[in-house]
């Protein structure tokens, strides 16, 4: 089975750089955590420079040689960047181009005209999750903002029947299929294969947003019982447009690069066998830089030209597309280069040798372990990065499909309880016109509920693949 079209370039070292015991390590660990949720939380420091000081703080932590300390920073957040930086960026592209050109708001308009009554809110659970896929978090919620507004506004709904629905399709997509930055890492971390990762992936986003999104938001109505505030809607691209992109079109192309991907894993699942040209042509065309690729330059016919959009406007498109995702590859960079200080110090091998007296399955530990870390950083990423750098020993032995169910573990744990140290929580709290209570109510018991339904299901497959 392949894997990432970028394999990690540089060997782990066969010695750790550091002959600390594990208590030392162990103290080490939790020192270096300790620096990064520390700058974060008080000093307010950016997530990249918080990495980077507590990678060097962890590696002192454990008496490992500075200078080797930064050689393994440094080469974990080179090799990092290099397995996902070109699919953040196309992603990027991608999610630039659905935007501006009103193929987003076409597949909303669409969907939303179909629907009515009860069924809003499956409606609203499944346009976030189409619209998620190739959409980082963030630019998602200001995308759909506008569309949770107006219906909530239109049809009377309380706002957390329509927007808890649109937040969990948007945050299960981020936390748990890849082509997204964490679970892309994680995958890489760990040596899963990303067809089968994805197939996996939608698997258990199914049950997830059922249960985080149109259900929840039953209890999370009756909680937070608000409508919508009286304030200025964010004007939506597709208003400045003469035209605008077809319905079906627009959702081939997002969904194109899922297909081509999923089509390479199922190829490799029937023939298996690396020297069959059929199989040879489906491992190109289906791993991810291809697959993204493609979406993008289909795009240009299928979302650009029926906008109206000619030739002068792509390049300052994609220049803007790619201008806000700087900060978050130096944040998966920075991420990888702490993944990689945790192995070179000994680290993984430390939670390898503990792990095998404890009864504790490998997957619910990867779980916990994501845990710990999204609750102290914030961070989804920073911990899903941090995690499969921890476990990735653990995967040695593993099956395929058991090494991409240990990527979901990991996931799903990044996701749990955002609180006042998660960006999202403020984002979430701000569009929504919300004080502290009622966010933690609604949107940090959401992210629980993701977080717990996603590992159980995870934990429920591997006993049955």
């Amino acid at each position: 089975m392949t894997r990432l079209s970028v394999e990690i370039l540089a060997a782990d070292p066969v010695e750790p750089i550091t002959s600390a015991g594990h208590a030392q390590l162990g103290i080490a660990v939790l020192a270096g955590i300790a620096v990064i949720v520390l700058l974060i939380t008080q000093f307010k420091l950016h997530a990249f420079l918080s990495l980077t000081i507590g990678s060097l703080a962890l590696g002192a932590f454990a008496g490992a040689p500075l200078d080797k300390v930064i050689t393994s920073f440094t080469g974990g957040l080179g090799t990092t960047v290099a397995g996902v930086g070109v699919l953040i960026a196309l992603g990027a592209i991608l999610g630039k181009m659905l935007a501006d050109s009103g193929g987003a708001d076409q597949i909303v308009d669409t969907i939303l005209a179909k629907a009515g009554g009860r069924s809003m809110p499956w409606a609203m659970v499944l346009i976030a999750s189409v619209i998620g896929l190739p959409l980082f978090f963030e630019v998602g919620v200001v995308l759909l903002i506008p569309v949770v507004l107006m219906v909530a506004k239109r049809g009377n709904y309380s706002l957390m029947r329509i927007g808890i629905p649109a937040l969990a399709g948007l945050s299960v997509m981020h936390g748990l299929v890849p082509p997204h930055p964490g679970p892309l890492v994680a995958i890489d971390a760990v040596k899963a294969n990303l067809g089968v990762t994805l197939a996996l992936g939608v698997l258990v986003a199914i049950p997830t947003v059922i249960v985080a999104g149109p259900l929840f938001s039953r209890y999370a109505a009756r909680w937070v019982d608000v409508q919508a505030p009286d304030r200025m809607v964010p004007q939506r691209a597709s208003e400045d447009l003469e035209k605008r992109p077809g319905f079906g079109p627009t959702l081939a192309t997002i969904l194109l690069p899922v297909v081509l991907m999923l089509s390479k894993a199922l190829v490799d699942i029937v023939i298996d066998d690396p020297e069959n040209t059929t199989q040879r042509v489906f491992d190109v065309i289906g791993s991810p830089l291809i697959a993204l690729l493609a979406s993008v330059l289909v795009g240009i016919f299928t979302l650009l030209r029926p906008a109206g959009f000619g030739k002068e406007r792509l390049t300052p498109l994609v220049e803007k597309g790619l201008a806000p995702i700087a900060g978050i590859l130096l944040i998966v960079g920075a991420g990888g280069g702490f993944k990689q200080t945790l192995i070179d110090t000994g680290v993984g091998q430390m939670i390898l040798d503990i792990s095998k007296d404890w009864s504790i399955p490998a997957l619910l530990l990867a779980w916990l372990i994501a845990v710990a870390i999204r609750l102290a950083t914030g961070s989804a990423t920073v911990a899903t990065v941090s995690a499969a750098g921890l476990v990735a020993p653990l995967a040695a032995d593993m099956s395929t499909t058991h090494t991409a169910l240990l990527v979901l573990a990991i996931g799903a744990g990044s996701l749990f309880f955002s609180h006042v140290n998660d960006a999202g929580f403020w984002l979430v709290k701000e569009y929504f016109g919300l004080n502290v209570g009622q966010t933690v109510k609604t949107w940090s018991v959401m992210e629980t509920i993701i977080s717990v339904v996603a590992g159980g299901v995870v934990l429920l497959l591997s006993l049955v693949i």
